[in-house]
């Protein structure tokens, strides 16, 4: 994905260069009475540059992030007439509550769709000298597939090569799960993840593999207990680079089979 220019700031902050000024995203400069008219505002506002952009009505839409709250009562009549039409008896004691609690379930496991990024990130971006891969491993997902509404599991994998900024460490696992609780593929999952870290942090470089195990075809069509299905993305020097591919490929290798060995 083509990075969108984003330029994270920290505790509301401007990133100087020393000299009075501020460059932008384009390379240029801003003169030093913009940014402190830009931080008056920050101040008064209570939210930095940054937290706008990931706020922006095209921002959310693009990552999905705008859908409107769940309707619960909607939920609940809909499980009511699945129970009928598969002969059930909503009215019997260990049903009655069950839409209710299906409805509470489904606002759980969907609430990614709604998920403000300002927050999941929490100006959590630091300007670090650090130049070479981060790996996160072994990060729990839970999510539901689109096809059938039933669950599907696993682990990602995340990398990513600086480009001026380092994310906090639990943020990642706070972005999968941004992007997992919603109805989703696995490919789609995977691309999201690696795009939405690539845009924000503006890296040289983003890596996700995703390992999974899907309800749909363990409990139902072929009923394949043991099959697995694992998706990737390379963005930016992952992409180009086949070395700092294998490099990370090897890394969460090494990291599964120490684990299998516990």
């Amino acid at each position: 994905m083509k990075q969108s220019g984003f330029s994270p700031k920290t505790n509301g902050k401007a990133n100087g260069n020393g000299n009075g000024h501020e460059h932008d995203s384009r390379g240029g400069a801003k003169n030093g009475a913009e940014v402190r008219e830009r931080d008056v505002e920050v101040l008064v506002h209570g939210e930095t540059p940054f937290d706008a952009e990931l706020r922006s009505d095209d921002f959310l839409r693009r990552y999905e992030l705008d859908f409107p709250e769940v309707d619960r009562d909607t939920i609940m009549n809909a499980v009511k007439n699945i129970l009928y039409a598969v002969g059930e008896d909503p009215d019997r004691e260990g049903l009655l509550s069950t839409p209710k609690r299906v409805a509470g379930a489904y606002e759980e496991l969907l609430s990614g769709y709604r998920m403000d990024p300002a927050s999941v990130i929490n100006n959590a971006i630091f300007d670090v000298e650090y130049d070479d891969m981060v790996i996160v491993r072994d990060i729990e997902y839970f999510s539901l597939c689109e096809h059938h509404m039933l669950p599907f599991m696993g682990h990602a994998h995340v990398a990513y090569i600086p480009g001026e900024k380092v994310i906090g460490l639990s943020k990642i696992p706070r972005i999968v799960d941004m992007f997992s609780r919603r109805l989703q593929v696995q490919e789609r999952l995977t691309q999201q993840i690696a795009g939405f870290l690539e845009e924000v942090l503006g890296a040289k470089g983003v890596a996700v593999i995703m390992d999974g195990v899907h309800m749909c075809s363990m409990m139902r069509g072929v009923g394949k207990l043991h099959s697995g299905m694992s998706t990737s993305a390379f963005l930016g020097e992952f992409k180009t680079d086949k070395t700092l591919r294998q490099e990370f490929i090897q890394h969460v290798e090494r990291a599964s089979s120490k684990k299998s060995l516990l």
